[in-house]
């Protein structure tokens, strides 16, 4: 049931129909369950897992430190997403949020780089846990058995998505409990009973600059903490299926964030300091080394446990990919901004889910899979960008969000930062193009289409979404508001009774 408003806060049904729609959805998911959807999509396991052995061969045991930077960073930019969702709790996201603080043309670019590496995601995100499943099944992975269970973790995603919003919530609260025991309670394990290196290893850069300077091997370590710390916006792609989200959303945005950064360092700091051989890591001689430490340090029955916990954690996280992508598409066609919207924007009147737009995001990860399949050097150059499409997508909002509050805008949520939304919307933004120049640096291996996969695969999809936008005009088809921030502010502000206190000290 939607909870009851405060005196100065608007109910769940009134604010959204300020914001000029009306409700088709259940509001079940609770705050324990909407920070369990974003902190599984964030998910540390999987990336500390993907990402340990290529950090440490680059920047060395000190790359840790790129977790509390970017932790830090992105935790300014969730800060910012907190007060645009208060205002905005509607379903979507990135694309709602770039509408209404800019304008449609402006969201469907944002709407279309971020709903491509959410694809893209949840293809990788099922091919790497792939592997989990064929360890924990001692499976020899051939291209078909690969392809076999990355289609059949879509389904079993897609299942439990399709069964409605509490078995999402309940799968993924699973998914955060089997995440902490695999990262807090590992990481804690490891890190009291198994340690074998001093603490002041952090420290030690182990000689991987060479004859260079070791800032660049520093700075070239970044993907350690700038693959890791996204999926916090899930919170808020959800919104019409939380209740009270304008106050709810956004602490479960800021949780995501430091529980998953808190986790990370333990999993991290604790696969370093109970490595038998570090060094052989760090020379880049041992590519896998996280099965190799769970072994000498769990034994056999204990690292097949901890395959199930990886496992667990893996379908929650593809769970809460297709969660938070089918609730793009649903909002981006309920806007009619997208072909075939009609068809996307239907909700299940049984499970009042989008049925339609799910059956997307599972089939074409699945299609994307097929094509891994028949040619697995397509992998890289498929998934390279999306990380950085993610970043742009936000950074997106980001600035929107910087050009209204210069505009006038004071952000009309009960979330607000009051006098530091300006600082902190600045910073947000500066962190966010300082981690874009790092993602889209190229390589120096000399290979052209290696140094530069990230650009092309980010140039691909803005391209294509450029030709569509100019040719096909979606933005002239669609009459929902936009570019109306200072406008709703004014009226939730009237509506709460609270226009004349706006600068108050119980106002922030």
């Amino acid at each position: 049931m939607p909870a009851e408003p405060t005196p100065n806060q608007l109910g769940d049904d009134e604010h959204l129909k300020v914001l000029g729609y009306e409700g088709s959805f259940n509001r079940s998911m609770s705050l324990w369950a909407n920070f369990a959807l974003g902190f599984t999509y964030l998910s540390p396991l999987v990336g500390v897992y993907s990402l340990f052995a290529t950090a440490l061969a680059v920047g060395g045991p000190p790359s840790i430190w790129w977790i509390v930077i970017v932790g830090a960073g992105q935790l300014l930019v969730s800060l910012v997403f907190g007060e645009v969702v208060s205002q905005y709790p509607i379903h979507g996201g990135i694309y709602p949020w770039a509408r209404r603080l800019w304008g449609r043309r402006y969201a469907w670019m944002a709407a279309w780089v971020y709903i491509w590496a959410m694809i893209v995601t949840i293809t990788a995100v099922a091919e790497f846990g792939s592997v989990f499943v064929g360890s924990l099944f001692d499976l020899e992975l051939t291209p078909t058995v690969n392809l076999a269970i990355t289609l059949s973790l879509l389904l079993l995603a897609f299942f439990f998505n399709f069964s409605g919003t509490k078995t999402l919530a309940r799968v993924a609260q699973i998914g955060l409990a089997a995440e902490l025991v695999g990262v807090i309670g590992l990481g804690l394990y490891l890190l009291i009973f198994q340690r074998k290196q001093e603490f002041s290893v952090f420290f030690d850069t182990m000689g991987v600059e060479g004859d260079g300077s070791y800032l660049t091997a520093f700075m070239g370590a970044a993907l350690a903490g700038l693959f890791l710390f996204y999926g916090f916006e899930a919170c808020g792609d959800v919104a019409e299926e939380v209740s009270n989200p304008a106050r709810r959303i956004p602490k479960a945005m800021v949780m995501t964030i430091l529980v998953g950064g808190v986790s990370a360092l333990f999993s991290f700091g604790g696969y370093v300091l109970a490595a038998p051989d570090l060094g052989a890591i760090v020379a880049g001689d041992d590519t896998d080394p996280i099965p190799h430490i769970l072994e000498s340090t769990l034994g056999p029955v204990g690292a097949k446990l901890f395959l199930v916990v990886a496992i667990t954690a893996f379908i929650s996280c593809v769970l809460s990919l297709q969660a938070a992508a089918s609730r793009l598409l649903f909002s981006f066609a309920r806007d009619g901004m997208i072909p075939g919207h009609r068809w996307l924007a239907k909700v299940s009147e049984k499970n009042k889910v989008p049925t339609n737009a799910l059956i997307v995001a599972c089939t074409v990860p699945a299609l994307l899979a097929v094509l891994i399949f028949l040619n697995d050097g397509l992998l890289l150059p498929i998934t390279s960008f999306a990380v950085l499409g993610i970043y742009v997508a936000f950074q997106m909002v980001v600035l929107a969000a910087l050009r209204q509050r210069l505009k006038g805008w004071k952000p009309a949520g009960p979330f607000s930062l009051g006098g530091l939304g300006f600082i902190v919307n600045a910073l947000a933004l500066a962190y966010g193009v300082f981690a874009m120049v790092l993602l889209a640096t190229p390589g120096a291996t000399g290979v052209f289409l290696t140094d530069y996969v990230v650009l092309i695969g980010l140039g691909v999809v803005v391209v294509s979404g450029l030709l569509y936008l100019l040719i096909a005009r979606p933005d002239r088809k669609s009459d929902a508001p936009s570019g109306d921030a200072i406008a709703v502010a004014d009226e939730i502000r009237t509506r709460t009774g609270a226009t004349a206190a706006v600068d108050a000290p119980a106002a922030r």
